[in-house]
């Protein structure tokens, strides 16, 4: 029953509707040509932008700090495990975060039958993710982070990196 309400609520919400909300509840201003979910567990700072052609799907608690930038073209997922945006980050167009990832234990099962695991991901203050860079579930990213173009960051990230490549490895820490 409540996955059949979330998608009547999905489907039949006008977009304009989403928009007054996350303006009126948190001051964020989220474009009309975005497709974000209309959600409760929602906790956002002020300032916070969602550009235009970016998908936000929202299924558990989604933190935003303040001055929160999210360029066009983002995907994100946020499944009941959360995710927490610190304050002053710029998510850069084409990037990916997804809270949750399928299980592989058997061969014999289908994987969209074997479930899911969700450990969320964390992503701290003045972090930059590069354009088209991928941050996998149970991602930490520390505080002032800069994720370079392109990269796929899982696990945990110290803070003052810069992270490049795919898996992300430290390349230099800022001073």
């Amino acid at each position: 029953m409540a996955k059949t309400a979330k998608l009547i609520r999905r489907v039949l919400t006008p977009m304009i509707v989403v928009r007054g909300y996350y303006f009126w509840k948190h001051r964020a201003f989220v474009s009309g040509k975005a497709e974000v979910d209309l959600a409760g567990s929602t906790s956002w700072g002020p300032g916070c932008v969602i550009s235009a052609f970016a998908k936000v799907k929202i299924g558990g608690r989604f933190v935003m700090g303040r001055r929160v930038h999210i360029a066009s073209g983002c995907f994100i997922t946020v499944s009941h495990a959360g995710l927490t945006v610190g304050d002053d980050v710029l998510i850069s167009p084409n990037c990916t975060i997804l809270t949750g990832s399928y299980r592989f234990d058997r061969l014999d099962v289908a994987l969209q039958e074997q479930g899911t695991t969700n450990r969320g991901v964390r992503i701290g203050d003045r972090v930059w993710l590069g354009a088209n860079s991928v941050v996998l579930d149970g991602c930490e990213l520390g505080d002032n982070v800069i994720v370079s173009a392109g990269s796929v960051v899982s696990g945990k990230v110290p803070s003052n990196s810069i992270v490049l490549g795919n898996p992300a490895k430290v390349i230099f820490t800022r001073r």
